[in-house]
């Protein structure tokens, strides 16, 4: 079994912009640890990301502050998007270290309204989950119903989620289906004492003041989750590690100070589920590594929770992959057949809407690739594949498949057996293109660039209604990189 480390951060951002440093946030190494090892993954969701109908085709088209600014610490490290998924002002984001790139299978998106009896975005959650080294996660972060008295229709939210939230790939077709399973978010659960016995938020902040160090267990007896979990009516099916630190809302916007409109609560929390026994002669194991608040983040009315993990994984786990041949020549902008090979082992089952993207050498985001093509319109087979052989599959593409700017670029092939979920099967080393001297690249009248849909999309000339969609749940961020700024790394 291999171990990953995996890094938790949730906030609710009270629609409020990043003028803090997130450095701390994410742990990042200092000049004091600068040998800590990184986490393979970081997971990071977001709550009240400010959000206005208005805005949501500026906000579908162009990154959100946060995002930008996360992308501007991660990916100087090496860090690769695997997958953001964004429900008006919920974002999920997760990152994973090149290394672990190709190894990502059936990367799933998902969401579900519960505001306003399901109509609306402003409360639910969304999902992201995919299979690694042989193992299923999923990651989820919500944004539950407020107030205390409301507790029924959070316990409710709960339900629906798990109810709707649905998956394509048959073994994980339910969050709670998979191996491991991390739900964070601003779930709301408050403090809640007995009727004629209520302590004032005034009480509460006076008992939290004479607290001894770290142990809170006398107010967690009335926390609202805890409660729930042991009845049985929401989230018992998951663990939280000791609580260990003060609530985390609400607090004076700008200071350390509770609001004492509302009674101090913690809203924000990292739950996690493992199916241990779900191989036979393995156990599978979450071991909590920290969890705890971030209490100098004073911009929101919440404070930050993270959370850090590892979990095991199948070291000698076998996977498909695609192994692209060494690119030795020059891509020339405008050449009319620009050829390559690559070799897919036995066991990849080609489906039709497999693709091979161009990305740049130091791309950022799996969702920004710079142009694609099927693999079924530029795959000319090189031999017959032999039972147990590899394939080796010639790539021609041609004129306006590639790209117009030179640099250096790479080759990734995805597997997608449907619109919804796809793999990353291979990458290429880093290939040049240049110009050609007095040449340009054009396009006749009738001829179509073929990168007028996203892969696995229909092609259809409702792109407004596409933005719209992406937005409300699912991808935020398939656009090309020259038509986004959320990866301006300065």
């Amino acid at each position: 079994m291999d171990t990953l480390r995996f890094y938790f951060v949730t906030y609710n951002v009270a629609t409020k912009a990043p003028t803090q440093d997130l450095n701390a946030l994410l742990d990042f190494p200092s000049q004091y640890n600068k040998n800590k090892p990184l986490p393979d993954f970081y997971v990071i969701g977001l709550q009240e990301v400010k959000s206005q109908p208005q805005n949501m085709l500026m906000d579908s088209l162009f990154s959100d502050p946060w995002t930008s600014t996360v992308n501007k610490i991660l990916c100087r490290q090496g860090y690769i998007i695997a997958k953001n998924t964004r429900l008006q002002g919920l974002l999920l984001l997760v990152y994973t270290q090149m290394k672990h790139v190709t190894h990502l299978r059936d990367i799933e998106a998902q969401y579900t309204k519960t505001g306003l009896g399901g109509m609306w975005g402003n409360k639910g959650a969304v999902s992201i989950r995919f299979n690694i080294y042989g193992c299923s996660v999923c990651l989820v972060n919500c944004h539950l119903t407020a107030h205390e008295h409301l507790l029924a229709d959070r316990i409710n939210d709960y339900n629906t989620i798990i109810k709707h939230h649905l998956y394509h790939v048959n073994e994980t077709t339910n969050i709670l289906y998979h191996d491991y399973v991390f739900w964070i978010g601003d779930l709301n659960f408050r403090t809640d004492h007995p009727t004629g016995s209520s302590p004032t938020s005034e009480e509460i902040v006076a008992k939290l003041q004479k607290v001894e160090k770290d142990k809170y267990a006398a107010l967690l007896k009335h926390d609202q989750l805890l409660a729930v979990m042991d009845a049985g009516e929401a989230f018992s099916e998951f663990s939280e590690a000791d609580i260990k630190f003060p609530p985390t809302y609400k607090f004076v916007i700008g200071g350390d100070d509770y609001d004492l409109k509302r009674k101090p609560s913690w809203t924000d929390r990292v739950l996690y589920k493992v199916v241990a026994n779900n191989y036979e002669n393995v156990t599978l194991r979450a071991d909590l590594v920290s969890y705890n608040h971030m209490p100098h983040y004073t911009l929101s009315d919440h404070k930050p929770v993270v959370a850090q993990f590892n979990i095991k994984a199948f070291a000698n786990y076998t996977e498909k992959t695609v192994e692209f041949a060494p690119i030795n020549r020059v891509w020339y902008i405008g050449d009319a057949d620009f050829r390559t090979q690559c070799t897919l082992t036995p066991d990849i089952e080609v489906n039709p809407g497999d693709w091979i993207g161009i990305y740049d050498a130091n791309f950022h985001n799996l969702d920004d690739y710079i142009s694609y093509e099927y693999l079924a319109k530029v795959g000319l087979s090189v031999r017959p594949a032999s039972d147990g052989q590899p394939r080796t599959i010639t790539l021609s593409f041609p004129v306006g498949s590639g790209v117009r700017t030179p640099g250096f670029y790479r080759f990734l092939y995805f597997s997608q057996p449907n619109s919804d979920v796809r793999s990353v099967l291979g990458i290429s080393e880093p290939f040049e293109v240049s110009s050609k001297e007095d040449k340009l690249v054009t396009l006749g009248t009738s001829e179509e660039p073929s990168t007028s849909s996203s892969p696995g999309q229909p092609k259809s000339a409702t792109a407004s209604t596409d933005i719209f969609n992406d937005f409300t749940g699912l991808d935020v961020a398939k656009l090309s990189r020259h038509f986004s700024n959320d990866l301006s790394i300065d």
